[in-house]
């Protein structure tokens, strides 16, 4: 019960004393009567000269308990102040109080903000690259244009179109007017859907596909694969928790691999990593060599054992004959062709004819730079009236087999011709 006394010297836990305790010089544990202390009251005014912080608590509980608008009752609980009075006093200092109202409306504001669906902005950059329609650098991007903040064409671009011939008037009836209605609604769920797809490409920073490619290459074929598998669930996690959980993988990968490794080098009897220097090269040296290996070195070795060859000539001779059947062995190449490339999506293909699709696939070659490279070649046949390889190759920056292929396609087909 207030006034009461706090000790200066004793805590924590503070100890408090009421003034009857205080006056006979009580002492317990490690308090002294001779201690220094505080006269701990809270008659004092707040809000208001005549509201002493004791009757601001004792008003704001009896709100709480007996509810806003009951002020004879919350008078009762109080017993100093009057309904009047208690009514006035919440009006003016907690609900019309200016600090207190912008306070709560700044709280709405930020409760509406997180539930509302809210446009997704990107936002201009000073010295945006400004790449040219159709180009390689505009499809790369997705049809961004940074100088604007905005795409060419949005997802589910003619949703508007629905929308276009609505007209609310008053002599609508009450189904023609409940109709309209889910228009415009199924219209908002797709702007919803447009948004969501916008957050997602934002978030990920899936702006510069060339970029986020090279991001890819980064990781072993077998992330690469598993990144492949798992992007359909980055909409689901946040782009640092789909990256943490890639690099997880990628760590997993890896420390099994080392694991592997280092029981490869306990089965062979190896303990120290001196050694295993040692194992790793021989190891490489005998593949290097089994790679070297043709027919002919084979045939070199049956010569000189006379027995050998003669069991070589009888074998020869009977494939020769039909007698036995040989079986084609697979020689394993030191690198691994690529496989054809998909074109399903690849902005450029409809105009491809099958013979160009073809030739994109294999060649693995993006439909929008084959065209490009084919436009420069044949113009360039133009103006000389004709073209060579290594003209072709001087105006095409990329691999050499590759202008190769697409150079005697073009002359194949008769786009171009030989000078």
């Amino acid at each position: 019960m207030e006034p009461y006394i706090k000790c200066a010297e004793c805590g924590p836990p503070p100890f408090l004393m009421c003034l009857q305790c205080f006056a006979r010089g009580f002492e317990y544990r490690k308090h002294h009567s001779d201690h220094k202390y505080e006269i701990m009251t809270s008659d004092f005014p707040i809000l208001d000269s005549s509201w002493t912080a004791q009757e601001e608590m004792a008003l704001l509980e009896a709100v709480m308990d007996c509810g806003f608008g009951n002020w004879q009752d919350v008078a009762n609980q109080i017993r100093t102040k009057t309904k009047e009075e208690c009514e006035k006093h919440y009006m003016k200092h907690f609900i019309n109080n200016p600090l207190f109202s912008s306070t709560l409306l700044t709280l709405k504001q930020v409760e509406e903000a997180k539930s509302a669906d809210m446009a997704i902005t990107f936002h201009p950059s000073d010295d945006p690259p400004r790449p040219t329609f159709d180009s390689v650098l505009s499809r790369d991007m997705a049809g961004y244009m940074p100088a604007r903040a905005d795409f060419i064409e949005e997802f589910d671009n003619y949703a508007e179109w629905d929308l276009r011939d609505i007209d609310f008037v008053e002599d609508d009836s009450d189904l023609l007017h409940a109709l309209k209605i889910a228009v415009v609604e199924i219209y908002h769920s797709r702007l919803k859907e447009r948004q969501r797809r916008k957050k997602i490409i934002r978030d990920h920073g899936l702006i510069s596909l060339r970029k986020f490619q090279i991001l890819e290459r980064r990781y072993p074929k077998e992330i690469q694969d598993l990144y492949e598998i798992l992007r359909r669930f980055a909409r689901i996690l946040g782009s640092t928790e789909h990256d943490k959980f890639i690099e997880s993988h990628a760590l997993e990968f890896e420390l099994r691999k080392e694991i592997r490794r280092l029981q490869e080098y306990r089965a062979a009897g190896i303990q120290t990593f001196c050694s295993a220097k040692v194992y790793e090269h021989l190891k490489q040296a005998r593949e290097e060599a089994r790679l070297k290996r043709t027919v002919l070195s084979e045939v070199l070795d049956y010569i000189h054992d006379s027995a050998a060859c003669q069991q070589w000539l009888h074998r020869q001779a009977a494939i020769d004959s039909g007698q036995l059947q040989i079986t084609p062995i697979s020689v394993s190449q030191g690198r691994r062709s690529a496989p054809p490339l998909n074109l399903t999506g690849l902005p450029g293909t409809e105009k491809l004819n099958d013979k160009e699709k073809e030739l994109c696939q294999m060649v693995r070659l993006v439909p929008g730079a084959y065209l490009e490279y084919k436009s420069a070649l044949v113009s360039e046949c133009e103006k000389l009236g004709g073209l060579r390889l290594a003209q072709a190759r001087a105006l095409i920056k990329i691999d050499v087999n590759k202008t190769r292929k697409i150079y005697d396609f073009l002359i194949r087909e008769g786009y171009i011709s030989k000078v």
